[in-house]
């Protein structure tokens, strides 16, 4: 199975995490598939940088995101734009057209007077 998991990079006592692709049965800094971004938890403002194109192509082919990298892609808004763009196509899909509120008070109007 494909994940999308850390990696741990960095100094001693600075760590810096790469968000990559990796077989699960590869160990934690062993081999991996492709490097999706960088997450630098020490640093205050951008320490976050994700591919979300490359994310969404490894999602779309059934890569399993990690609990820490679903946290990660969560933080960064990629989980939830490709759930709005999933939700979108499938209520578009099944919309039905449904009559303004406003005619149907004209209406009721109408028959009471």
């Amino acid at each position: 199975m494909v994940r999308i998991r850390l990696r741990r990079v960095g100094r001693k006592k600075a760590p810096v995490y790469r968000l990559i692709v990796a077989d699960s049965k590869s160990p934690r800094d062993g081999k991996f598939i492709e490097i999706l971004g960088q997450y630098a938890p020490r640093q205050a403002e951008g320490g976050l940088k994700i591919d979300a194109e490359r994310v969404g192509y490894w999602l779309d082919n059934g890569a399993q995101p990690s609990d820490t990298a679903r946290s990660l892609l969560r933080r960064a808004g990629i989980l939830k734009a490709r759930h709005e763009v999933r939700l979108g196509r499938t209520l578009s899909a099944s919309a039905v057209p449904v009559a303004d509120t406003g005619d149907e008070g004209s209406a009721g109007e109408n028959a009471s007077a």
